[in-house]
């Protein structure tokens, strides 16, 4: 299976829906969209970096990026299930669009939605890095490794 994402930063409701991933498929490879459109607050390198020690416990799964189209590189792993997370009916609609068109352009890989345990579903990566700009602790939604990173990219950026 794949998780796709920008993982900008990697936050505990990744990980916990990564975690469960692994329960459930024999692998797991989280593949980390470049996504320079996003204007990303690290680099591909470093989003791979973070997110692969935040995920060492787990065996099953790999860490890698991508930058062409998502089923196209699902399909060049020989994968056949993107996974992806729900955390709110909000999310669903875009989801479901994406699901949809994935679908059209590549019938023989499906997508999977599971939905993240209540004390992660409301954090996002979005929130979590405007609280760390604005100088808020952060520790409760991702790993101290990714606290500290953000913490000094803030200060780099002024």
């Amino acid at each position: 299976a794949v998780y796709p994402g920008t993982f900008d930063p990697v936050t505990n409701g990744h990980t916990d829906l990564v975690s469960r991933a692994a329960r459930v498929f024999e692998s797991v490879v989280i593949a980390i969209a470049e996504s320079p459109h996003k204007k990303p607050l690290f680099s591909l390198e470093e989003r791979i970096s973070l997110t692969r020690n935040q995920l060492s416990h787990l065996g099953n799964v790999e860490v890698v990026g991508f930058s062409n189209l998502l089923v196209e590189f699902v399909q060049q792993l020989g994968a056949t299930v993107i996974v992806r997370g729900l955390r709110a009916v909000s999310d669903f609609e875009y989801e479901f669009q994406l699901a949809s068109m994935n679908r059209h352009l590549a019938p023989k890989v499906e997508t999977l939605f599971l939905t993240p345990d209540e004390d992660y579903g409301f954090i996002s990566s979005t929130l979590v890095k405007e609280i760390a700009r604005l100088k808020g602790d952060v520790s409760e939604f991702v790993a101290e490794e990714v606290q500290q990173a953000m913490q000094q990219r803030f200060r780099q950026l002024g």
